[in-house]
């Protein structure tokens, strides 16, 4: 807040190692905050050339939610839901919880007390959908925003430029 660096815009921080996600107003109070899905492998990059390929044909290596600061917004998804839209080009969202292969337990991991079976998804933000539906989109979901994930393989520096 500081710094300035959210231009005045609502935020998001998403702690990939505390599987959370924090959202802030453009004052920089804290509004709400909850339980995170986050991609099921370690890493701080996303894939390469992710924009052109079918997201099933993903390795397991490359399902990862790629750290770093993002100018946000909201629009629809391929099945008309909303979401806000992290990196367009990289199929990078945040958004609700939608069902999912029953092995996963998708919304049992997202209750759980820890966060180290909450690595499931592609490498987008899911959160539960009344969070989502209450808290997200009313804040980040009418305009641009600023998302800020934070990196769990390598120093906040690395990634932000922080001294």
């Amino acid at each position: 807040m500081q710094s300035g660096d959210n231009a005045g815009l609502p935020y998001a921080l998403v702690d990939k190692k505390a599987a959370m996600l924090y959202l802030f107003g453009a004052d920089g109070r804290l509004r709400a905050a909850s339980p995170a899905l986050l991609g099921a492998a370690p890493g701080d990059r996303g894939a390469p050339d992710l924009n052109q390929r079918d997201l099933s044909t993903l390795a397991m290596h490359e399902r990862t939610t790629p750290a770093g600061r993002y100018v946000a917004q909201p629009g629809r998804n391929l099945q008309g839901e909303p979401v806000v839209w992290v990196d367009y080009g990289a199929a990078l969202a945040i958004h609700r919880l939608r069902p999912g292969p029953s092995a996963e337990r998708r919304a049992e991991r997202l209750r759980s007390a820890t966060p180290e079976d909450n690595k499931v998804s592609l490498g987008c933000v899911v959160v539960p959908v009344d969070f989502y539906t209450h808290q997200v989109e009313p804040l980040l979901g009418h305009g641009r925003s600023v998302v800020y994930i934070l990196p769990e393989t390598v120093a906040a520096s690395a990634v932000f430029g922080w001294q």
